[in-house]
């Protein structure tokens, strides 16, 4: 059954599909680009922050321009100090890099350099909206600031956002090749994505194209450009995908879909991690850390 909120937003935006089907795809797009509010809410989440204090103030904050306010990010040296391989660490929706902690300790002690990178509109970034182009936008502020990066891991949004950003998706915005992607839990179609929220509120075929233009508008490029799988087969890089088959925000479909992208993609499944357990599964850091290492040793040798 729906909830009295989706009741109230379906009947503002029924009435806006009849009466005005662009501005309802415009501010369809508007909703759909609002980051959820920062405020953390209970006693486990705010545990979590407080304990990740230590590890976050050993970190270096730099916060970098972007055309819609600023991102902050968090630069991890290497144990020795002088670690040749460099990589960036990307959060979910909703999320920051708090919560990738688990992961950038272990590229740490691996002997590798990591910069962690919240999203606009996510942890200590600026702003309360965040789209495609924005975010390949941020993470090629960081490219520009530390250099060429050996190895991006993404958790969720955020692994869609690395292959966007590795392919060049959005027009106007170098792309940022690594040598290697991990993509956690990451959602395959931005396309079905849409789709599914079209659905949800219930849009109209007019509104809902509409919608879909926005997309376009921000990027430069028609929403269905913008499937994952084509992308990682195009980039041809070693690329681990980490998936629950249990997942129930990203389903683990995406996993399967990215599978086909050619031999240079392979598939972990971290099965009863659900979507943000997987975070911390030890076998899951150590899958992510032995890909890393290994296609470095391949590359030097």
């Amino acid at each position: 059954m729906a909830s009295l909120l989706q009741k109230v937003i379906h009947l503002g935006f029924g009435i806006s599909d009849r009466l005005a089907p662009e501005f309802a795809g415009r501010l369809a797009f508007r909703l759909f680009s609002t980051t959820p509010a920062r405020r953390v809410k209970s006693e486990k989440a705010r545990q979590v922050l407080k304990d990740a204090k230590p590890t976050m103030a050993a970190g270096r904050q730099f916060i970098l321009a972007i055309s819609r306010g600023a991102v902050s990010t968090r630069y991890f040296a290497a144990p020795s100090g002088q670690g040749s391989e460099l990589v960036l660490v990307t959060h979910g929706w909703g999320s920051r890099t708090e919560h990738m902690l688990p992961i950038i300790e272990a590229l740490q002690r691996s002997g590798k350099a990591v910069v962690a990178l919240d999203l606009p509109g996510h942890g200590q970034s600026t702003g309360r909206t965040l789209d495609m182009a924005l975010a390949v936008e941020a993470v090629n502020a960081v490219w520009r600031q530390f250099g060429p990066i050996s190895t991006m891991v993404g958790h969720s949004f955020g692994g869609a956002v690395i292959v966007n950003a590795a392919i060049g998706s959005v027009q106007g915005v170098p792309a940022c090749k690594p040598d290697r992607l991990v993509l956690i839990s990451a959602p395959n179609s931005l396309p079905a994505v849409f789709q599914w929220f079209a659905d949800w509120l219930g849009l109209r075929e007019k509104s809902r194209n509409a919608l879909f233009h926005q997309v376009q508008h921000v990027t430069g490029r028609p929403l269905k450009d913008f499937v994952g799988t084509h992308m990682v087969a195009r980039l041809k890089i070693p690329t681990l995908v980490v998936h629950a088959r249990e997942d129930r925000e990203v389903s683990a479909a995406n996993a399967e879909s990215f599978l086909t992208a050619g031999p240079h993609v392979e598939v972990v499944w971290a099965d009863g991690y659900g979507h943000r357990r997987i975070l911390k599964a030890p076998e899951v850091v150590h899958a992510i850390v032995g890909f890393a290492d290994r296609h470095a040793a391949d590359k030097a040798a």
